[in-house]
């Protein structure tokens, strides 16, 4: 099972996680990952575009590459788009397993790549005015460890 949206209106992450979990009650390990908007460094709002022919295929994509890798009863990927709040969440990553190896590298893998292979661009406005954020070093060096 995998369930894999793109969106843009709020989740409740909670409420995702509560009905994850309930649809998958042989699972013996469930991992997840939360991303959300950072309060601070005067932060006001973030935007994601994407290009949606491309995004939500590709998103499905890793998907199947990661349920591929790992045995997994369940994989879930949430990512939002548009302007979004400090305290909004951004993405969330489940996946589970009967065993918690694979829930951990699954969903350490699927975050790494959703980062690093982002079909995502982001800004963010602080003092009123917004700029882009260009990908970090970091996040191609973390893809590098599952090669």
């Amino acid at each position: 099972m995998s369930d894999v949206r793109l969106l843009t209106s709020a989740f409740d992450p909670a409420e995702e996680l509560r009905a994850f979990t309930a649809a998958l009650p042989m699972a013996g390990g469930i991992v997840s990952f939360l991303g959300q908007v950072r309060e601070g460094g005067g932060v006001e709002a973030l935007e994601l575009r994407h290009y949606d022919p491309l995004t939500l295929p590709a998103m499905e994509g890793l998907a199947a590459r990661v349920r591929d890798r790992w045995q997994l009863d369940g994989l879930l990927v949430i990512h939002r788009s548009g302007v979004l709040v400090p305290g909004e969440p951004i993405v969330l990553v489940a996946a589970a397993a009967r065993h918690r190896r694979d829930a951990f590298a699954a969903a350490d893998f699927a975050m790494d790549h959703l980062k690093s292979e982002s079909w995502f661009w982001k800004r963010e406005k602080v003092g009123g005015e917004w700029s882009w954020i260009e990908p970090r070093a970091q996040d191609f060096e973390d893809i590098g460890r599952w090669r």
